[in-house]
């Protein structure tokens, strides 16, 4: 069931999406080579319990960290360690607060030190889709005819959207109705409406858009271990349009 978030509600995700944008710039600029995922794990941890947030992801379903920090062939899920970052790594950091009773959840890919053309390219592709995303996510539109905006600039660029994750309805709970996927024909899905609040995160690959899961039990690699990247904002349909609220 789509839940319809009330003004109040949406300002309240707003807050908990204040908290998490303040994270994410933290931990992105923290991103060096000779840092460990663990200590942009405490980081953040740090960082939103001093803003009076919660680490959502911290226990989630059996999660055992504050943030997902996906290297490289990692597309998203995971598990901050003791690896450090080496010049040329990519690495996505996926973080979700709540504040009060709203969640809110956003991710970011950046590059350590200097990385390939085809990894910048990749990160500026994904990053770019989640924008033409956004955009298309206005009232009285069918859900897919963002996910198809998303598939073709994507793969007008040569690169693939990852079919088996997709983005979510989040709000009192992280992970709500609806699915949001990154692909798909156009008029599909749940017409969006004004209260309804999405995590839109295209996942993109520089190679095949095939995954398979680690022994770890959460990290999602790509089959042909290309590089991955991974953009995500939470944004809510309004009678003026789509507005972030991870920003």
């Amino acid at each position: 069931m789509i839940v319809l978030r009330s003004k109040d509600e949406i300002a309240e995700i707003k807050k908990a999406g204040a908290i998490l944008a303040k994270t994410l710039e933290k931990v992105g600029a923290a991103a060096k080579a000779g840092v460990s995922t663990e200590e942009l794990d405490a980081i953040a941890r740090d960082e939103i319990l001093k803003r009076n947030g919660y680490p959502v992801f911290k226990g989630y379903n059996g999660f055992p960290n504050n943030i997902c920090a996906s290297i490289n062939e990692t597309v998203v899920h995971g598990i901050p360690s003791d690896r450090q970052l080496r010049i040329g790594d990519i690495i996505s950091i996926d973080i979700g607060v709540r504040f009060r009773d709203y969640c809110a959840d956003a991710a970011i890919t950046v590059g350590v030190g200097k990385i390939s053309d085809t990894a910048r390219k990749l990160i500026d592709v994904t990053k770019k889709a989640l924008y033409i995303g956004i955009e298309k996510a206005r009232a009285g539109v069918h859900l897919t005819d963002m996910s198809c905006a998303i598939q073709q600039f994507v793969e007008t660029n040569g690169f693939s959207v990852v079919r088996a994750l997709v983005g979510h309805g989040i709000g009192t709970n992280v992970h709500e109705d609806p699915e949001v996927p990154n692909f798909g024909k156009p008029g599909m899905g749940p017409v969006l409406e004004p209260g309804m609040v999405l995590a839109i995160e295209p996942m993109v690959n520089a190679g095949s858009f095939e995954v398979e899961s680690l022994d770890d039990g959460w990290s999602i690699v790509t089959k042909d271990r290309k590089l991955s990247a991974h953009f995500e904002h939470t944004v809510a349909i309004t009678k003026d349009g789509p507005q972030i609220l991870t920003e």
